[in-house]
C-alpha cells in the first residue's frame, strides 16, 4: 500500500476491488492470453486514474485548510486588534505586558505596554487583589464588566455603558402610584358656607395642581378630599430628595387662611402591575394615617418602610362613633373566648398597666375569665405601689399573673389583648402572641414597621394622649351591669396623668372627658400622688444625670449616664422630662446603659423636634413628642456620637425643607 494512501487514509474498498480483479484475469490468462492482457491494460488505466484523481483531492483538501487555517488566524488577530472588547495582560507587579487597541482608548492613551494599573486603572487593582472574577468598573465615564482569569493574568473589559443606560431607563420609567388625602379635610370645612369651602378648595387644587405639572405628575381629584397620582420612579425620586416638601407648602399656605389642613400620601411602587401598587398605595396611606398623618408613607414589595414628615403634632380627629364600633367589636371577640389575657410592654408603665387593669374589667363586665401578665421582677416604684394597693382587692390581685403561668393557661379560644404597645418585641411575653391567632392590639403610638402580625382587631389612636384614655373611652359602652371600683378608676387616670404629663403635654378635650368620666368612678387624685411619689435615692440619681447635659443644637440638650452604671428606663425618662423643663431647651435626649449589653435612649420635645423620626432611625420610634430606642452591644459614647449624627441628618433635611 503506497504511503501517500496510509498519510490520508484514502478509502480502501477500492483498491480491494481492483486487487480482486487483477486476480481474476491472472486466472483467466491461462485460458485466453489476449483477454487477459487487455484487461490488464484497462486495469492499469483505471488504477493511475483513480491514483490521480486521489492525488487531486487530497491536494485540494490540503489547500481548503491551509486558507481555512489562515482565514481563521487572521479573524482571531482581527478579534484581538479590532472588536470592540478590551483585553490586558499583566504581569504580578500589576504592570501591563500586552494590551489590544481598543483598550487603548478605553484608557484614553496611545499605548498602555510598560504602564502599572496604578497609574492608568486604579479602580481595577482592588479586583485583581481580591481575585473577584467579574465586576463592573467606570472608566471615563463608561461602564465596564471586566472579567479577570487570574491564572493567566488576563483581563476582559465588555462595554456595557448602553445596556446600563437602558437599564436605568427602565427603572425611571417604571410607573408609581400615590394617593393623597386631607387629613382634617372634614373638620375644617365643617360649619363653612359655600364660599369659603370653594375658596379653600380651589386653594388646594390649586397648588397640588402646580406641584403636578413641575414635576410632571398625573393629577386627579377623586374626591372631595382624596387625589389620586401617577408618576415614574425618577420623578418620585426628585420628590424624595426634596422630602416631599408638598406637605410644607400645603400646611403653610392652608395655616395663613387660618385653615390649617395637611396631607398624608401612601405611595406604592416597585411593584410589577397596577393592581400590586394600588394595594401597596392603599396600604401606605394607611400606615400614614395610623401614624397621625402630615406624613408620606412608602411600602416597598419587600416589605421595608420609608416616612417623610410628620413634622406636626396630630390633630385630634378620632369620633365616638368610632370609639362605640371599636368597643362593641371588642365585646364580641370577648364574649366568643373562653378567656381574656391583658398585657402590656416590658417594665410597664402606669399606662400600660391602667390600660390592662381597664380591659379585665371589660371582660368582667363581659362575665368572662380574665388575667393581666406582669413581669414582677420588672416594674418601677409606681407600679409596685399599685400593686400592692391592688392587694385590698382580692378579685382584682388574684388577676395577677407572671409569663410562665399565662403560657400554662392560654389556648387557642383565648384572647390576647395587648395595650400600649404594638411591636411584638416589646411585649411582656412575646410566646403568648403563638399559642393563639386571636389577637387585638390597642395603643396610641404612632405605627411602626415592626408590627404584631395579623391581629383581630387594631385600635391604633396616635391623637389620643394615653392608651388608658383610649380604653376608658371603650368601657363607656361596655355592659352597665357593674362599674369600675376606686382603684381600677384610679389607675387608669393615672395612666392618664403620667403620659400627659399632669394634662401639660398631648392633652385634648378628649383626654379631660376620660378624666372626667373616671372621676364619677371614683377615682383618687390623692391616690394618684401617692403612686406617682418619687423616690429620693432615684431624685438625687436623675440630678446627677441632669449634670452630665450638653447643649447640643439649635436647644438639644442631651445627659449621658456612666458606662459602668444602669438605669432603669422610668429615671432616664423622668431625666429627659425635666431637662424639657429648662429654658431654651427644646428637645432632650438621655443616654444611659440599661443592662450589659443595651444602651437606652429617652427623648423628649415641645413639638419643634420630632423625636419620632430621630428615634426610628436609631431602630425606635414612638411619638412627636414622646420617643425612645435601644441600640445593643453599643457603649454609652458610641450611642452618643451615633444620637448626634441622626440629629445633624435631621436638622440639615429639616433646614433644606
Amino acid at each position: 500500500m503506497p504511503s501517500f494512501l496510509k498519510e490520508h487514509k484514502v478509502h480502501y474498498p477500492l483498491y480491494g476491488i481492483i486487487a480482486l480483479t487483477a486476480v481474476l484475469l491472472i486466472y483467466i490468462g491461462f485460458e485466453n492470453l489476449w483477454i487477459a492482457l487487455i484487461g490488464a491494460f484497462l486495469l492499469l488505466a483505471l488504477f493511475l486514474i483513480t491514483v490521480y484523481l486521489e492525488r487531486e483531492t487530497i491536494k485540494a483538501r490540503k489547500e481548503y485548510i491551509s486558507t481555512l487555517s489562515h482565514r481563521i488566524k487572521k479573524v482571531g488577530e482581527e478579534a484581538l486588534l479590532e472588536m470592540p472588547i478590551g483585553i490586558l495582560l499583566i504581569n504580578d507587579e500589576g504592570y501591563i505586558e500586552w494590551s489590544n487597541p481598543y483598550m487603548a482608548t478605553c484608557f484614553n492613551e496611545s499605548n498602555l505596554i510598560g504602564k502599572s494599573l496604578y497609574e492608568v486603572g486604579e479602580q481595577i487593582v482592588p479586583l485583581i487583589k481580591q481575585e473577584i472574577e467579574t465586576e463592573i468598573v467606570t472608566i471615563h465615564n463608561h461602564k465596564f464588566r471586566v472579567i479577570l482569569r487570574p491564572e493567566e493574568r488576563l483581563l476582559y473589559f465588555f462595554n456595557i455603558t448602553e445596556q446600563i443606560e437602558l437599564e436605568k431607563r427602565y427603572e425611571d420609567e417604571r410607573n408609581v402610584l400615590a394617593v393623597i388625602l386631607m387629613d382634617n379635610y372634614d373638620d375644617a370645612t365643617q360649619g363653612m358656607d359655600d364660599q369659603a369651602r370653594s375658596g379653600l378648595n380651589n386653594l388646594i387644587t390649586s397648588i397640588l395642581n402646580d406641584w403636578a405639572l413641575e414635576h410632571g405628575i398625573f393629577l386627579k381629584r377623586t374626591s372631595s378630599d382624596r387625589f389620586i397620582t401617577i408618576l415614574n420612579e425618577k420623578i418620585f425620586r426628585e420628590l424624595e430628595k426634596n422630602k416631599f416638601s408638598i406637605l410644607d407648602a400645603v400646611r403653610e399656605a392652608t395655616a395663613k387662611d387660618n385653615f390649617p389642613l395637611t396631607l398624608s400620601i401612601g405611595i406604592g411602587l416597585g411593584a410589577e402591575t397596577l393592581p400590586e401598587l394600588g394595594t401597596l398605595a392603599q396600604s401606605s396611606l394607611d400606615l400614614a394615617l395610623g401614624r397621625g398623618g402630615d406624613q408620606v408613607a412608602i411600602k416597598l414589595p419587600n416589605g421595608k418602610l420609608k416616612f417623610y414628615g410628620g413634622k406636626t403634632n396630630p390633630m385630634e380627629k378620632r369620633t365616638r362613633v368610632r370609639a362605640r364600633v371599636i368597643s362593641h367589636a371588642l365585646k364580641d371577640l370577648i364574649t366568643e373566648s373562653d378567656k381574656v389575657i391583658v398585657m402590656g410592654h416590658k417594665f410597664p408603665d402606669m399606662d400600660a398597666i391602667g390600660a390592662s387593669i381597664g380591659i379585665r374589667k371589660t371582660a368582667e363586665l363581659n362575665h368572662k375569665e380574665s388575667y393581666i401578665v406582669v413581669d414582677f421582677t420588672n416594674i418601677d416604684t409606681s407600679v409596685k405601689r399599685l400593686i400592692e394597693e391592688m392587694k385590698g382587692y382580692p378579685e382584682l390581685y388574684s388577676r395577677l399573673v407572671s409569663p410562665e403561668e399565662a403560657l400554662e393557661i392560654v389556648t387557642e379560644n383565648s384572647l390576647v389583648v395587648v395595650v400600649d404597645t404594638h411591636k411584638p418585641s416589646f411585649v411582656i411575653e412575646e410566646k403568648l402572641l403563638t399559642k393563639t391567632e386571636r389577637v387585638v392590639v390597642i395603643d396610641h403610638h404612632r405605627r411602626s414597621e415592626d408590627f404584631i402580625k395579623k391581629p383581630l382587631l387594631v385600635y391604633m389612636e396616635p391623637y389620643a394622649s394615653s392608651t388608658a384614655e383610649l380604653v376608658t373611652e371603650l368601657l363607656e359602652y361596655q355592659p352597665k351591669a357593674g362599674k369600675l371600683n376606686a382603684l381600677e378608676a384610679t389607675a387608669l387616670l393615672s395612666g392618664i396623668i403620667v403620659d400627659t404629663k399632669s394634662f401639660t403635654l398631648r392633652t385634648g378635650s378628649r383626654t379631660f372627658d376620660a378624666a372626667s368620666y373616671l372621676r364619677t368612678q371614683g377615682a383618687d387624685t390623692i391616690m394618684v400622688q401617692k403612686f406617682l411619689k418619687e423616690d429620693i435615692h432615684k431624685f438625687i440619681k436623675r440630678s446627677k444625670l441632669i449634670e452630665t447635659t450638653e447643649l447640643y443644637r439649635n436647644g438639644i440638650a442631651i445627659a449621658s449616664g456612666l458606662e459602668d452604671e444602669l438605669y432603669d428606663p422610668v429615671t432616664i425618662a423622668q431625666t429627659a422630662d425635666t431637662l424639657l423643663t429648662m429654658n431654651g431647651v427644646l428637645a432632650s435626649f438621655v443616654i444611659s446603659r440599661r443592662d450589659d449589653d443595651v444602651v437606652g435612649i429617652s427623648a423628649r420635645s415641645l413639638g419643634e423636634v420630632n423625636v419620632q423620626l430621630i428615634m426610628e432611625t436609631l431602630g425606635g420610634g414612638g411619638h412627636l413628642t414622646n420617643a425612645a430606642a435601644q441600640l445593643e452591644g453599643d457603649k454609652v459614647v458610641e450611642a452618643e456620637l451615633k444620637l448626634k449624627q441622626v440629629i445633624d441628618q435631621y436638622l440639615e433635611g429639616s433646614e433644606e425643607s
